[in-house]
C-alpha cells in the first residue's frame, strides 16, 4: 500500500490543473454576424477592397503577394510586395509591412513552404480586426485573399450556401 501512495499523489498533481481550468462559456450565437463563403473585405489603412474567400479550414489568413522583397528597416525585417489592383488587374498596388514571423505550410502534395507573415487590418462587414496574414502568390486562385479562422473567431458564422451577405462598413 505505501508504494501506491506516491503514484496517487503524482496522478492527483497531474490532473489538478485539468480540473481547475474552467472552459469559456459558449458564445451567444446571436452576437455573431452571418457572412457568405465569399465576402468583400477592405485592407486598412490603404482602403483596398477585395473579394475574399472565408475559409474555416484555414487557421491563418493569406493574401496574394507578388514581387516580394525583404528588407531591413530600423533593425527589423520588413517586406514590400505588390497586390493586384482589384479595379484594374493590369495595375499593382505596392504595400510594405513588418514581418512578424514565418509560417511553414505543408501543401497538398506533401511539399513544405515557408511564408512570411505580417499584421494587417481587415474590415469585414462591420468588424475591424488586425490579424496575421501569410503572404503567398495566389495568382492561379480565384480570390486574392483568404480569411482564416483566427480572423473570423468570435465575430462571424459562415453560411456556405451564400456569397456577399455583409458589405464592409467599418468607420474610417
Amino acid at each position: 500500500m505505501p508504494r501506491i501512495i506516491p503514484w496517487i499523489l503524482i496522478l492527483a498533481a497531474w490532473t489538478l490543473p485539468l480540473q481547475a481550468e474552467t472552459p469559456e462559456p459558449p458564445r451567444d450565437l446571436a452576437e455573431l454576424s452571418i457572412h457568405g463563403w465569399v465576402e468583400q473585405v477592405v485592407l486598412k489603412p490603404e482602403n483596398i477592397r477585395l473579394n475574399a474567400k472565408m475559409d474555416t479550414g484555414a487557421t491563418t489568413s493569406s493574401l496574394n503577394a507578388l514581387n516580394k522583397e525583404i528588407f531591413e528597416r530600423d533593425g527589423e525585417e520588413w517586406i514590400g510586395f505588390d497586390i493586384v489592383n482589384p479595379r484594374d488587374e493590369n495595375d499593382k498596388v505596392r504595400l510594405e509591412r513588418k514581418i512578424v514571423r514565418y509560417v511553414r505550410i505543408i501543401r497538398h502534395d506533401g511539399n513544405h513552404q515557408r511564408r512570411p507573415v505580417v499584421n494587417m487590418g481587415i474590415c469585414m462587414g462591420e468588424h475591424y480586426r488586425e490579424s496575421e496574414i501569410s503572404l503567398i502568390d495566389r495568382t492561379e486562385l480565384t480570390y486574392q485573399a483568404l480569411i482564416g479562422r483566427n480572423h473570423m473567431e468570435g465575430l462571424v458564422l459562415v453560411d456556405s450556401g451564400h456569397k456577399n451577405l455583409q458589405a464592409p462598413r467599418c468607420p474610417d
